[in-house]
Parts: structure tokens; sequence; C-alpha cells
């Protein structure tokens, strides 16, 4: 009798970008990782709480790290210099010109070119799991690469939630509409496909311990959160990595 899937919806499927928002989407992800205007510098100063409680941990003991989506390597400076340093990103062009990148030991372009017999204390990523329409098998293969003692650490912002909305309807939006006379809300419905509900969902289902912590005056009313998970299921992460392509 075949088992279940845990996760029916996933993994989940994007639209195309309308040919607009396609042409302008890399300058746009880099405007606002690097801050290029004073509401994108506002909303990027509010996402150091979530850089912070991610490096919460690093400053204890050397540790090697995995960091998922490391995109331009905004992470790092709020890394110690201690520990191998790996990243996971698809998308070249965003760090290859950064001057963190002398820091990064190893570049995967997926988290499946990672050797199986990799072992990491961390596996950490900031505004990621949002944006993966398989978050299952990534969660899952990060339960895998743990080492004994591990932690899975991520900062989200609190999709789905009205103060969330809220925060960028009045901040990254606004910059949006006036730089290129378009509806941000078209390039958040494409982008995070998750929500914060969902994501906390999955990270409970591998991990037998998962502590959240909030950005606001509790989950519903947030604009981040962020996520310490350790002691993965092994068996739920080695079961769902071996399950068929067509999941």
């Amino acid at each position: 009798m075949p088992t279940l899937d845990p996760f029916p919806d996933f993994p989940k499927t994007r639209a195309p970008l309308p040919p607009e928002y396609a042409a302008i989407y890399l300058q746009h992800y880099r405007n606002s990782r690097e801050g290029n205007s004073q509401v994108l510098g506002l909303a990027q100063r509010m996402e150091r709480w979530m850089h912070k409680k991610v490096a919460g941990d690093a400053r204890q003991t050397p540790k090697a790290t995995l960091e998922l989506g490391a995109g331009n390597l905004n992470q790092l400076p709020y890394e110690p210099r201690s520990g191998p340093y790996d990243i996971v990103e698809p998308f070249r062009e965003l760090f290859e010109s950064s001057p963190n990148l002398e820091r990064v030991r190893n570049v995967y372009h997926d988290i499946s070119e990672v050797p199986a017999n990799a072992r990491y204390q961390r596996i950490t990523s900031v505004a990621v799991l949002e944006h993966v329409e398989n978050l299952p098998e990534l969660v899952a293969r990060s339960g895998l690469l743990l080492d004994e003692g591990g932690s899975f650490r991520a900062g989200i912002p609190s999709e789905g939630t009205i103060l969330w909305r809220l925060g960028w309807q009045l901040t990254t939006a606004l910059d949006f509409r006036a730089r290129y006379g378009l509806d941000y809300k078209v390039l958040m419905q494409y982008e995070h496909v998750n929500t914060a509900a969902e994501i906390e969902e999955v990270l409970r289902y591998f991990f037998g311990v998962t502590h959240r912590r909030v950005f606001g005056l509790m989950r519903s009313l947030s604009f981040y959160q962020s996520f310490s998970c350790s002691q993965p299921r092994l068996d739920r992460c080695l079961s769902y990595v071996r399950r068929p392509s067509d999941r």
C-alpha cells in the first residue's frame, strides 16, 4: 500500500512573469539587496533582525556552515570569520562580484550537488524558504546534511499575515511603483509561493525540535519570523528524498 504524501501541494509551480517584470527582475533584486533608495534602505534595516537571529549561534564556537540561497552574500557580514562556509546559490551573477566571496569555500548550484557525506553544524537561510517550490525536499536534504547536534536556522517574512502585507505595501511597493510604474503585488505573488504557516509546518515535520521567534507582537501580527531547528527526523528526511520524482 503506497505511503500517503505528507505534502501533496508540493512541489508548487510558478506561472511565467509578464515580460515587463522579467525585464527588470534582476535589477530590482540587486536594488533591494543593496538598499538603493531611502525606502529600500528602511526595508533592509528591518531585515537585519533576521540576519542577526540566524547568526546568533555562530559566535560560540567555529562551525561548518551551509547557507541556502545565499544571493549576494549579504548574510556574511553578520557571520564571524570562523569555520568553513559553503553556499547554495543558482544565480552566479548575484555573488560573483561580492567582496565577501573570498570567505566562501564551496559554491553549489543546488543542494542536491552537496556531497552526501558532507556534514554541517549549521545550515542557514535568510528570506529564502518562502521562494522554494519544492520546500519539503530542500528541508529534508538539509536534515540529512546536518552533523549530530547541528541546527537548521532560518529567517523568513511573515508571509500570509496582515502586518507583513502592510509592511511591503508601504515600503517596497511604493519604491517599485515609482521606479518602474508597475504593481509590486504581481512580483510578490510570483516570488512568495509559500506562507509562513506552510514553512513552519514543513520544519516541524522534519525536525524533532523547532523554536520560533517573531519580530512583532505575535505570529499573526509580525513582520518576520526566525526558526532554530534541531534533531532532524532522519527516517522522514530519507524517505522524502527517496520518493518518486513525480511527487
